[in-house]
């Protein structure tokens, strides 16, 4: 079972008051009603929202709702759910967002989302009709609602900013796309829709996963320094190969002498290892900083006599 579809079944364990189930309904109705000739019909891959949606509806309405069973026109191994609702809907219709003859309202009553709980509702009934999030095992976060009609776009866009969630908006090629992209927007999203346990999966992920980040950065930072060493060491030595080839060490001072003797000894070493090494071994302190500069003396050189030999 896809990640989508553990957020949706738990949306629908939800206990509803008759308001938040109202605002839930409308924003599902609004989002996924259809009309032929004859009907008007409810359809989603989920048995659960079906049933769901047949159980809720049927207490608005006198007349049983009947369900069909459609194969996908696109190839899909899913079969598609449908739920034709009786001819006498129409004044339920205009409790949550349409006008007579099921004609659609741009924006729902605002009787449907004046509070915190009935806006979250709403954005249940729409995440059940066209919502669909991310495993945050995959390789991006990634959390979005396709919406047919723009200013119904607008309207879920707002409802969800209502919560500080910076929901964006881009068109598409059927619709408009309300989506989150930040792993904290959307595991706040979650929150909002009440799926505790989907909540819970989302974060433990996310936090082994940004362990693991921070863990792969701290590596890449240890082998970054760890071939930055060896690559001054080589460095190093390919000047003091220089100076014994050219002129031997017996006329360098006795610190500098001592600064190539052991690069030469400890070939491996930092800086900092290196200057505590001799420190211990002579009994004179040396920092790494004035070892650095006994370094800089020893390459000076190297190359004075590089150009010289060239010249």
């Amino acid at each position: 079972m896809s990640f989508t579809a553990k957020v949706k079944n738990e949306i629908l364990e939800t206990m509803f008051t008759k308001t938040e189930l109202l605002a839930c309904l409308s924003g599902f109705v609004r989002n996924n009603l259809e009309k032929s000739e004859k009907n008007l019909f409810l359809s989603n891959e989920n048995p659960h929202i079906i049933q769901f949606l047949q159980k809720e509806l049927q207490s608005f309405l006198e007349v049983p709702i009947t369900m069909e069973k459609k194969e996908h026109l696109n190839f899909s191994k899913n079969v598609l759910q449908m739920l034709i609702l009786p001819q006498n809907s129409t004044s339920f219709l205009e409790k949550i967002g349409f006008e007579k003859q099921c004609v659609y309202l741009e924006s729902p009553p605002l009787y449907l989302v004046d509070g915190n709980a009935e806006i979250r509702a709403y954005l249940k009934g729409v995440f059940l009709a066209k919502g669909s999030v991310n495993d945050p095992k995959t390789s991006r976060y990634h959390m979005e609602i396709l919406i047919e009609k723009p200013k119904e776009a607008v309207f879920v866009q707002k409802l969800m900013n209502v919560f500080g969630l910076n929901a964006k908006l881009l068109t598409r090629d059927k619709g408009y796309m309300v989506y989150l992209k930040e792993a904290e927007s959307i595991s706040d999203f979650l929150k909002i829709l009440g799926t505790t346990k989907a909540v819970l999966y989302y974060e433990d992920v996310r936090i082994y996963r940004n362990q693991k980040n921070y863990t792969n950065r701290l590596n890449n930072c240890e082998q970054a320094n760890v071939d930055k060493i060896v690559e001054t060491a080589l460095e190093q030595l390919k000047d003091i190969d220089i100076i014994r080839k050219k002129m031997g060490i017996e006329l360098l001072d006795e610190k500098t002498k001592e600064a190539l003797i052991y690069r030469e000894k400890y070939k491996e070493s930092s800086l900092k290892e290196l200057a505590e090494i001799i420190s211990i071994e002579t009994g004179r302190t040396i920092t790494k900083s004035g070892l650095s500069h006994r370094f800089r003396k020893i390459k000076m050189l190297a190359k004075k006599l590089e150009e010289n030999e060239k010249s």
